[in-house]
């Protein structure tokens, strides 16, 4: 069993910067595939960025690569999205997830733990 508690989301001008923490509980956070998702308002949820187990291999959506990096500490026990270049569109409450395996996928029901969600407001 995998607790996640996301930290860090806020309301940031277009432009600006945020990095949010996502905490896990558990001795067995270093053999899980991390994930970050947003949902805006009135859409679905969507995959932002994932990373594998040992920090290796890193995965983003298309709409922020280049802008947004996915990172972890497996002694702390987190993982941290960096969010450069933030716009408007950005806007969405984001989710911490966790899933067992190797492979990082990009589908919502392929993770089994999921944090609260903290929102995120770009204004223009």
């Amino acid at each position: 069993q995998v607790q996640l508690v996301e930290s860090g989301g806020g309301l940031v001008q277009a432009g600006g910067s945020l990095r949010l923490s996502c905490a896990a509980s558990g001795r067995t956070f270093s053999s899980y595939v991390m994930g970050w998702f947003r949902q805006g308002p009135g859409k679905e949820r969507e995959f932002v960025a994932g990373i594998s187990w040992s920090g290796a291999n890193t995965y983003y959506a298309d709409s922020v690569k280049g802008r947004f990096t996915i990172s972890r500490d497996n002694a702390k026990n987190t993982v941290y999205l960096q969010m450069n270049s933030l716009k408007p569109e950005d806007t969405a409450v984001y989710y911490c997830t966790a899933r067992a395996g190797t492979a990082v996928f990009t589908t919502p029901v392929s993770y089994a733990y999921w944090g609260q969600g903290t929102q995120v407001t770009v204004s223009s």
